[in-house]
Order: C-alpha cells, then sequence, then structure tokens
C-alpha cells in the first residue's frame, strides 16, 4: 500500500480577509483542496493548500513509448543547460540576497484573492465582528439613527473595521459622471430588511477608490454582496449616515 511520503502534492497559497478565513477554507475544501497552514497578517490571512498530482503526469514514464522517453530526456537536457546559464548569469550580476529572494515572496499565479492591497496604519487592529462584539452588536441593529451608532462611530474614527456586506443604493456624487455615493448596509442584500448602520461611500470612483481584490467586477451596482473592509471616518447626525473610506474590496 502507497504510503504518505510516496505522493507528489502541489500546493495552493490563498489570501482571506481577516475574519473571513472559515468561508475561503472551506470554498478551497470543496473543490478538493486539503488545508495546511494558516498565517495571520494585519488586514488579510495567507491560507496554504495542498492535494495530490493527477496520477496520469506520473503514469507518462510508464506506459509511453521509447520515442516520448527521448523526447523528454532531450527537453530535461535543455531546461538543465538553461538553469546552468542562468545560475551563471545571476552570479555574475550585483544583485543583492534580498532582491533575488523576492520571487519567492510572490503569490501564486493560481490563488485568485491574491493582488496589491492597501493596509491599515501599523500596529492597528482590523475590527470585525468576529473579534469585536461592540461591532457585531451595532451590524445586528435595526435603528441607523441609534445613539449606539453615533457612539461607536466617535469612539473608533480612524479605526478599521471589516464585515460582509451588500450595496443598498448607488447614485453619482452631485453631478459627476464616473463619481458615486454607494449606500453598504450589512449582510447580504435583501428588499426586505437592511441591518446596520447607513454606511456609505461618499464621492468615490468605481474602479481604483474602492481598492479591489480577487475578481474585478466589469459593474457594480444595488443588489451586490461584498466584502468590505474601509476605516471610519465619521457619523453625521442630521442625515444618519455612517462614513467610511474603503480600504479593500471585494465580491462575495
Amino acid at each position: 500500500m502507497a504510503t504518505d511520503t510516496e505522493v507528489t502534492y502541489e500546493t495552493k497559497t490563498v489570501r482571506a480577509i481577516r475574519g473571513m478565513e472559515s468561508r475561503t477554507i472551506k470554498k478551497w475544501e470543496g473543490d478538493g483542496w486539503e488545508f495546511v497552514s494558516q498565517a495571520p497578517g494585519k488586514v488579510q490571512a495567507e491560507i496554504t493548500f495542498r492535494r495530490p498530482k493527477p496520477q496520469s503526469r506520473q503514469l507518462l514514464w510508464i506506459v509511453g513509448g521509447g520515442g516520448v522517453v527521448l523526447v523528454l530526456a532531450i527537453i530535461m537536457a535543455f531546461g538543465v543547460i538553461g538553469e546552468r546559464n542562468a545560475t551563471s548569469a545571476e552570479s555574475a550580476s550585483p544583485v543583492s540576497s534580498e532582491t533575488a529572494a523576492a520571487p519567492s515572496e510572490q503569490p501564486s499565479q493560481e490563488s485568485t484573492d491574491a493582488a496589491p492591497t492597501p493596509s491599515p496604519e501599523p500596529g492597528g487592529v482590523v475590527l470585525t465582528p468576529e473579534n469585536s462584539p461592540e461591532l457585531a452588536a451595532v451590524l445586528a441593529g435595526t435603528d441607523t439613527c441609534a445613539p449606539g451608532v453615533a457612539a461607536f462611530a466617535a469612539a473608533h474614527s480612524g479605526q478599521t473595521i471589516a464585515f460582509p456586506g451588500s450595496i443598498g443604493a448607488m447614485g453619482p456624487h452631485g453631478g459627476a459622471k464616473t463619481r458615486y455615493d454607494i449606500l453598504v448596509g450589512a449582510g447580504d442584500f435583501s428588499e426586505t430588511s437592511s441591518p446596520g448602520p447607513a454606511f456609505q461611500f461618499r464621492d468615490v470612483n468605481t474602479t481604483y477608490d474602492l481598492h479591489w481584490v480577487g475578481s474585478v467586477p466589469d459593474t457594480i451596482g444595488v443588489g451586490a454582496n461584498l466584502s468590505v473592509t474601509a476605516k471610519v471616518d465619521r457619523y453625521e447626525e442630521r442625515s444618519c449616515l455612517f462614513l467610511l473610506e474603503p480600504v479593500i474590496t471585494a465580491v462575495r
């Protein structure tokens, strides 16, 4: 019987917004990947998976004819020569060890969640419904003008929060054609209910200002479910709007 050491694995590293790790792990495990490890970050966590490589790749060497083996041997020989030439060129170039190590730090091309993203202030803590009971209570409320909403905004001004949300309304900002005011509610979109404060992204361009990660939609509108990471701006008592500055946005 084959042992675990005889199995060849391929690995994948993906990034998930803090608070969404369990959902990401469940998604990839459903696609046949095995969870290996998780490295938490300030805004995103890096999650590593693995799965056995298809047996068909290994059987190629066994069932292939002599001609296939010969062609593969030639290809491997050229590959070895190319690697040696590349190694010689690298050793001759004045490149620091830090620069040479940079490619290994890049996320796998297979990762759909990885992308360069802005970060909160150094040493800042991202508040989520999982680690902040106060935020969880605000998101579960139904009165957008409740005193607790204003108190939360005042207490956490400048801090970063992350939560699952959805677009409840959207319109041009003033007379602009490419800038919008976007009303964001907590949780999945519903035509009958809208829990949480009346969050608003004000005067934003939907292409750049939302700082998309993962798959970037061609268009967005009312009903879109999002993963929102944003900085607390302020609460307007007159309008009961809770203003946020986008840090990271992803489609759910």
